[in-house]
């Protein structure tokens, strides 16, 4: 009896990895689609069809004429041939399909482990929120791709950094799930404990900048100013003319939503430096090689958004930094795992 548990939660566990890992991978997948502009290729939810490829003529020809209908293609890829279509079709076809095999891959085995009553209910239940964050995802793709049919040639910079910001949810609470298990306990994150406060500064700042990230990348406002540390020749950018304190929260302006991207960073850096200086004078032994591992990756991050600006938005640098800022996210979890333990 022992025996059949023990492999069902061996089961359970490595589920868990290979969901996390098919996470990481969608949002690599998602961002690059985003930086490929392919997006808006499929113009149409298609919430049951369009599991297989377009396999004739006919069929692409329809996809390429229902791309033809909507601004992006009107006002920018007017010359696209069908050839060049397909490279972007692709691109979000991938995508889509992704996002089903991992909905389906979290479903079925949830649905086999809750009747085998092997699983804490504690484990099954945050596996049931995620089960609806990935369900609540899907509808979340369609209406920040329908943003960019009538109107604009691109998605609401908006719908694109609340569609990032629950994929990047759903990736932590998978990790948190992983790590919990794994040490056979079961964690709240929220715990109304002071030094728990410290922790939650950080991580809510970095999950801020990965929303002002995502209006960076929406707004392709990385294409305004491309030096560092300057913005050009200033350090507050000079195309701005701030007549009013609301002005400040204008989101909508591609040089502030850069500048407020460039300098969030500059404040998550000086924190994780006093956060490491908070745990290296209290000694606190049992988070040191967490923090290191956070520290590590703050620097490459911050190295791969200079040079990814620098490049003129290298699609590989720019992924790589997307990818960097989720591995960030998630050291700061571990960091507070191991801080609570």
């Amino acid at each position: 009896m022992q025996t059949i548990h023990n492999k069902i939660n061996k089961m359970f566990y490595k589920w868990l990895l290979v969901s996390l890992f098919m996470v990481v991978c969608m949002i690599v997948v998602g961002g690059l689609t985003r930086l490929t502009n392919s997006g808006l290729s499929i113009t149409e939810w298609e919430l049951f069809s369009g599991i297989l490829p377009p396999l004739k003529k006919e069929t692409w020809d329809n996809y390429f004429f229902l791309y033809k209908q909507i601004p992006q293609f009107k006002l920018l890829n007017s010359d696209m041939t069908l050839e060049q279509f397909k490279i972007i079709f692709y691109w979000e076809y991938f995508h889509r399909i992704l996002g089903r095999l991992i909905g389906l891959f979290f479903l079925i085995p949830l649905i086999i482990f809750h009747f085998s009553k092997k699983i804490n209910i504690k484990y099954l239940s945050t596996c049931y929120l995620i089960l609806f964050l990935i369900i609540i995802q899907g509808f979340v793709g369609w209406y920040m791709v329908s943003s960019g049919l009538v109107i604009d040639t691109t998605v609401s910079h908006y719908r694109l950094s609340l569609h990032l910001s629950i994929a990047f949810l759903i990736t932590v609470l998978i990790f948190w799930l992983v790590i919990n298990f794994k040490n056979n306990t079961f964690k709240f994150f929220f715990n109304n404990k002071k030094g728990n406060y410290l922790f939650y500064i950080l991580i809510f700042s970095i999950f801020f900048q990965v929303v002002i990230g995502a209006f960076v990348s929406g707004l392709d406002a990385g294409k305004i100013y491309q030096t560092w540390p300057l913005m050009n020749y200033t350090y507050f950018p000079n195309d701005l003319n701030i007549t009013n304190f609301k002005e400040f929260f204008n989101f909508e302006n591609h040089s502030l939503v850069q500048f407020y991207h460039r300098n969030i960073a500059y404040l998550i850096v000086i924190y994780i430096l006093f956060l490491g200086y908070f745990i290296l004078k209290n000694k606190i032994k049992k988070i040191i090689k967490a923090y290191y591992l956070l520290f590590s990756l703050i620097i490459i991050q911050v190295f791969l958004g200079i040079i990814t600006l620098l490049s003129d938005l290298n699609m590989y640098l720019a992924s790589a930094h997307q990818l960097t800022s989720l591995l960030l996210v998630l050291s700061a979890i571990n960091l507070y795992y191991c801080h609570l333990k």
